[in-house]
């Protein structure tokens, strides 16, 4: 479900009010939270820092080359590894939902007025872009792609 934690593409532009375009903004928050997350760092920062400033700080206190690039692929890796671990128990994508009044019920007000939910366009295009197949599942490309197969 939806979680202030786990990304936070408010700072994204979002005044296309369509689905278009939303899935990427997503996918890089997630990405970067789930690498700020690991390092115990908090995550009310990202709300100031971008991933250039984490990648100094990481790099900074950590071995190793950390490039935004690698911490983004880290990130990627634990989003994928969380993936995994939930279709194991049995999610799929029939559970990447939102509430039905979401889903039918128009927006009564504010800039979606008269608007529902576009999740039947922008869920294939996010599991598009992390690589899943169509039931949310990764494929076999992105966990070796990610080291993890």
């Amino acid at each position: 479900g939806a979680c202030h934690l786990k990304h936070d593409v408010f700072a994204a532009d979002m005044e296309d009010q369509t689905g278009r375009g939303k899935a990427k903004p997503c996918k890089e928050s997630q990405d970067l939270i789930s690498m700020i997350d690991s390092t115990g760092l908090c995550l009310f920062t990202t709300c100031a820092w971008g991933a250039e400033d984490f990648h100094r700080q990481i790099d900074a206190a950590c071995e190793g080359e950390w490039t935004v690039e690698r911490l983004l692929e880290t990130g990627e890796r634990i989003w994928n590894l969380e993936r995994q671990f939930n279709n194991a128990a049995g999610f799929t994508a029939k559970d990447d939902s939102l509430p039905k009044r979401l889903l039918e019920q128009p927006a009564p007000s504010g800039t979606a007025k008269g608007r529902v939910s576009e999740l039947d366009t922008m869920l294939p295009e996010y599991y598009a872009l992390r690589g899943w197949d169509t039931d949310g599942v990764p494929s076999a490309e992105t966990l070796r792609r990610l080291g993890l197969a």
